[in-house]
């Protein structure tokens, strides 16, 4: 992985045509308002199980600033990203406030636990900011926790579950098949599970063994041994961030012979674990191989810069302020509520993928097409990124992209 200066301490990014300069901030004094520029806050967790994510993040959205501000910025003015660690709940809470209230930031992008992300998005609400969640996928984001101030380009656990539990059934991965499950025990995690569970049973699937893993775990022997003595047909992971990366490493050491699969998924993680020990049907959001011209160009310039093909993670945040930067332009205008409301009326934005995506205004989630991908064999990967091939998009051609979309169960109760 990449590392900037001193990620853990607060940095700024300040835009200039085809360089980005970044620098260390020390006194609060230095930030002030600027009428040349339009700051947009960062906030993701770059320390921590979740660190190496939160480092494709920033890449993304340094990349995505380098280009608007090399085509001339937005409105005439250049974008200066204003780059946090969100480290926790509590500390993600007082920066997001930190940076509206001190730093004046037009909107925040980021967050990827999704504790983190109910925290920073309370508080875009209090302060009628937009919050653009790029790695949190609890529903309950969506649903009781909704706001109309916290908007999602990450996808929601029950879009992952249907995208890749599609592709599974498909291979009769479910029906009558006894189900282990691995779940990181934090609010991702558990809600991932509950989707999950409730997708392989109402399928036919059965669940003989279900574990809690702390997110700080980092030796899964004993977890391995009860699925060994278990016996199932198929193990889940319903993990997160570097428990991946160990679970997928260590099963393969162990030589399990039970298909493994996943409900949530990272590619960087997967990269992380070494040749030859990635298994299974994974979801994702987005991957460096879709084919599209937009795509193409991303994967291209991501690589230029940063010496290896993006990922999910960089893909969300990239996305995310060239979101802003196209609904700034086409507002006229930097105004946060302004924002949320030009967001929420259905404008429609290329996400690189084959169809373009929109947030509806019933949760803010946005609706989009997703993507199931297939583990290679080791003999056929090119190099260290080639690690699985594209078992196809859901929903599928012609299919509505709403079919994907969380279930508009009343649980949401968007604020007026």
């Amino acid at each position: 992985m990449a590392h900037s200066d001193d990620l853990t301490r607060r940095t700024l990014l300040k835009g200039a045509a085809g360089a980005t300069a970044l620098v260390g901030i020390g006194m609060p004094a230095i930030v002030k308002a600027q009428s040349d520029v339009i700051r947009i806050g960062h906030l993701t967790p770059i320390t921590g199980f979740l660190g190496p994510l939160g480092e494709f993040a920033q890449m993304g959205v340094k990349l995505a600033a380098e280009e608007i501000n090399a085509a001339g910025g937005v409105l005439g003015r250049k974008v200066e990203l204003v780059i946090e660690d969100s480290v926790n709940p509590q500390t993600a809470s007082a920066k997001a406030e930190r940076l509206i209230e001190r730093d004046k930031v037009a909107m925040i992008i980021g967050e990827i636990s999704s504790a983190s992300a109910l925290a920073i998005g309370q508080v875009a609400n209090r302060t009628k900011t937009v919050f653009i969640n790029t790695g949190a996928n609890s529903d309950a984001l969506r649903g009781a926790s909704c706001n109309p101030f916290m908007f999602h380009i990450e996808a929601a656990n029950s879009m992952m579950v249907t995208a890749v539990g599609t592709y599974l059934k498909n291979e009769n991965m479910i029906k009558g098949k006894k189900w282990y499950s691995l779940t990181a025990d934090y609010a991702f995690g558990h809600d991932l599970f509950k989707v999950a569970k409730k997708f392989v049973t109402e399928n036919g699937g059965q669940f003989i063994g279900e574990e809690l893993v702390p997110t700080d775990a980092t030796d899964f022997s004993p977890y391995l041994l009860k699925i060994r003595q278990a016996q199932p047909d198929i193990v889940a992971s319903n993990l997160a961030g570097n428990q991946i990366t160990n679970f997928i490493k260590q099963y393969a050491e162990y030589g399990l012979p039970f298909p493994i699969t996943g409900f949530g998924f990272d590619t960087a993680v997967a990269w992380g674990a070494g040749k030859g020990n990635f298994s299974g049907i994974w979801p994702l959001i987005w991957h460096h191989m879709v084919d599209t011209p937009s795509s193409k160009k991303f994967v291209e310039a991501f690589t230029m810069k940063y010496g290896k093909p993006p990922e999910n993670q960089c893909w969300g945040d990239y996305n995310s302020l060239k979101i802003v930067a196209q609904s700034f332009t086409e507002m006229k205008s930097a105004d946060p509520q302004k924002l949320a409301e030009h967001l929420r009326k259905g404008a429609k934005f290329d996400v690189l993928k084959g169809r373009e995506g929109y947030f509806r205004a019933y949760d803010n989630q946005m609706v989009q097409e997703m993507y199931a991908v297939r583990a290679k064999d080791p003999g056929k990967m090119k190099d260290q990124w080639d690690i699985y091939d594209p078992l196809g998009t859901v929903p599928g051609p012609g299919e509505d992209l709403e079919a994907l979309a969380p279930p508009k169960d009343g649980t949401c109760k968007m604020q007026a």
